[in-house]
């Protein structure tokens, strides 16, 4: 489901350590405070700009402070706002190398089409193209992207640790989990072949064992965002839990599964 702009506010807030969720309901955005600039993890739609760099500024940051723009894959709800930002901010951008072309407009792939808005595509061109197993250090934090096919074919899921009250935590998120880029009739509209399915099952087993405190959603409910917002500032942390990982992992394989059931 497609909320309208206006349905799609969230405010700022603070989910652990250095990282805020700093997005949309239907556009995440989590940002990274790394004592040497900024970094943002995927930018929404191009349409919901304003409300970024608002909830920046509503934090107490200054957007022109974001130097760093890593995607988790280059649909148009993860990169539409990026070519608004980068331009602003002169921030470097990195994407799965496969996903290249998703973003530079070379093939119609960025899903904005089914979305509803292919008159809003924004295309970019990545600075940096990121492969399986790279490490970005930016500041006090490092960021390890382990390359997950399956949603797109660059997709990347991303690790790096936190600190809360003395404490380490491993925050992790799985790059595409979405299904709707796997049915059939949207692989044959695209020329794309079937084992992107296969792809995704073996990404999900690929990470499955990673071991992750903080689940990062890279949509606001994945990881029942939502539900725990309320609770805040209580203890413990409502965004630690070491089980959530797997769960959705499990989650998402099932409904994987079901849809090629479903869907052969």
């Amino acid at each position: 489901m497609v909320y309208p702009y206006w349905e799609q506010k969230v405010k700022p807030f603070r989910m652990i350590g250095n990282l805020y969720f700093v997005g949309t309901f239907e556009g995440s955005s989590h940002m990274i405070d790394t004592g040497d600039g900024l970094v943002l993890i995927d930018t929404g739609y191009p349409q919901t700009v304003y409300w970024l760099l608002e909830n920046i500024r509503a934090l107490g940051f200054d957007p022109y402070d974001v130097r760093h723009i890593i995607h988790s894959h280059g649909h148009y709800d993860h990169c539409g706002g990026t070519r608004a930002l980068a331009e602003l901010t002169g921030a470097k951008t990195y994407l799965g190398a496969p996903d290249r072309e998703y973003a530079n407009g070379t093939l119609d792939l960025s899903w904005a089409k089914e979305l509803g808005y292919y008159q809003y595509i924004e295309p970019f061109e990545p600075d940096v193209l990121l492969r399986d197993g790279d490490r970005l250090t930016i500041g006090n934090t490092t960021i390890d992207c382990i390359a997950t096919p399956g949603h797109t074919p660059g997709t990347m899921s991303l690790f790096f640790d936190v600190e809360e009250e003395g404490k380490t935590y491993r925050v992790g998120t799985f790059g595409g989990a979405g299904i709707n880029s796997l049915t059939r009739a949207f692989l044959e509209e695209y020329g794309l072949p079937l084992s992107y399915r296969d792809d995704f099952l073996r990404s999900i087993e690929k990470v499955y064992e990673e071991k992750v405190d903080v689940f990062m959603g890279n949509h606001f409910w994945n990881n029942h965002a939502p539900e725990k917002l309320p609770h805040l500032g209580e203890t413990p942390n409502p965004f630690i839990d070491p089980t959530e990982w797997k769960r959705f992992l499990d989650e998402t394989r099932k409904n994987a599964l079901e849809l090629y059931r479903q869907d052969p």
